[in-house]
């Protein structure tokens, strides 16, 4: 009615998994659920949706090589296996909808960060090499206002990923400004920097198509309950305050979408 598009998160995640799971006593049985799961719920959005997250953050937050795996309830009965099968049981659902992979904290030139974008690589490589049905890489870009955004690291990464055919998704974009200091108008500032940055960078080897924040207004970001500031103000992540009017956030967004 409105001509929006919506697109589906999180088909397959490590956290939050339902208690009933773990009276499941055999693989073949997790894998049963698995896949019904899967399958039940991209045939009830099919021909809905534009895409979808199909597996969410496979990689752990201090990986030790590039062939480093979160340790996950799926993992542990299904093996690394669970991850093209996500993908597999998706499309076999809907041919149609672009799926997706998704991955925080790999935006920035922190070492850890660095070290997950490469274990990020490596496994869509991976998946592509095993002809698994993957469409697009998302960048959750939940970012941290004290560090920079590494420009060239995350350019590069973009840019060779683009070079396989891949779509590239910004798809839960907010800016947790609590180590910041200064007047709000000094953190929006920073935090507007680090949007402009990251967009930058994803821009540099072709248009920014999507762009999804993780909420629109900070009155209601998940930011406020889960990393509340010391000095008790409120964190300022997303582009709206929370009177619901623009910061200097929206107008980097608008910057890259005026064109879209």
């Amino acid at each position: 009615k409105n001509d929006l598009t919506m697109r589906g998160h999180a088909l397959a995640w490590y956290h939050d998994i339902p208690d009933w799971t773990k009276q499941i006593k055999d693989s073949k049985g997790v894998e049963r659920a698995f896949v019904d799961h899967i399958s039940t719920v991209v045939s009830y959005y099919k021909d809905k949706l534009t895409s979808w997250d199909v597996v969410n953050e496979p990689i752990p937050d201090n990986p030790k090589g590039v062939t480093d795996r979160r340790d996950t309830f799926w993992t542990q009965h299904l093996g690394n296996h669970w991850i093209p099968l996500a993908f597999r049981t998706a499309a076999a659902a809907d041919p149609y909808v672009k799926l997706a992979i998704n991955e925080y904290d790999i935006e920035s030139a922190k070492d850890s960060f660095i070290a997950k974008r490469a274990a990020y690589r490596n496994l869509i490589m991976e998946l592509l090499d095993q002809g698994v049905p993957l469409h697009a890489v998302g960048l959750q870009s939940h970012l941290h206002a004290e560090l920079e955004i590494d420009t060239h690291g995350l350019a590069e990464f973009v840019t060779e990923v683009r070079s396989w055919g891949l779509e590239v998704f910004v798809t839960e974009l907010d800016v947790d400004d609590q180590k910041l200091t200064g007047s709000p108008a000094e953190r929006d500032a920073v935090v507007a920097k680090r949007v402009d940055d990251l967009l930058t960078a994803i821009a540099t080897s072709g248009p920014v198509r999507s762009i999804l924040t993780w909420g629109i207004s900070d009155r209601y970001s998940w930011i406020n309950g889960t990393f509340a500031r010391k000095d008790k103000q409120p964190n300022r992540p997303l582009p709206l305050d929370g009177e619901f009017k623009p910061k200097p956030f929206m107008d980097v967004i608008n910057k890259f979408t005026k064109d879209a």
